[in-house]
């Protein structure tokens, strides 16, 4: 099992203690019937589907085209683009939320796909899940060729009435926190329109 320095673990509990006041929000209720090993099991097919995308020798645009479709089937997407979104979420109409959230689909599967293309020629592998407040934490470590390994963590619920991972880490950098900060700016430069940030995010990332 691959050891992490102790600062980067208490960074990560901060990080986690933080973020699970938020998961709160999105999550109201109590606990679902998820299991750990679930969580597990999810994970460990995300990590298969994008190992064997990372390294099938296809294209960029071919494997952008096979991450958005990981994303479609693994990821919670509509808890996600609602938390990016931020309070814009709460005023938007249906239909601009729909809209928003498909342009975000696209968005976000191009922006993290390329970042898993740099996998290319390693793996990820689970390495361990535990339970945290409302929601499962799936940790897998990612060997690359001539870097050290580093973690990368899943955040897994089934409060949308199927198993889905709803927040990846990679090296720590938290994509729901990162995503809310970008597409709050891009909003700001639209000056709070949601029509014209969605159509900004059909060509973004």
């Amino acid at each position: 099992m691959t050891t992490f320095p102790q600062n980067d673990t208490r960074r990560r509990d901060v990080l986690a203690s933080a973020l699970a006041v938020g998961c709160a929000a999105l999550f109201p209720g109590p606990a679902g019937a998820l299991t750990t090993n679930e969580a597990a099991q999810l994970v460990d097919r995300v990590v298969g589907d994008i190992n064997r995308v990372i390294n099938s020798g296809r294209s960029e645009s071919q494997m952008l085209v096979e991450f958005e479709r990981i994303f479609a089937r693994y990821a919670d997407v509509p808890i996600i683009a609602r938390s990016a979104l931020g309070p814009a979420a709460r005023s938007a109409s249906p239909a601009q939320l729909r809209a928003f959230t498909d342009a975000f689909q696209g968005y976000i599967s191009r922006k993290y796909g390329r970042r898993f293309r740099e996998f290319i020629g390693g793996n990820l592998e689970v390495r361990e899940a535990r339970p945290y407040k409302r929601f499962y934490e799936v940790k897998t470590t990612a060997y690359l060729p001539g870097q050290s390994p580093f973690e990368v963590i899943f955040l897994v619920s089934d409060r949308s009435g199927r198993d889905l991972f709803f927040n990846i880490f990679i090296e720590g950098v938290n994509m729901l926190a990162t995503e809310r900060t970008e597409i709050g700016a891009m909003l700001d430069r639209r000056r709070g329109n949601i029509e014209a940030l969605t159509q900004d995010l059909r060509r973004a990332g």
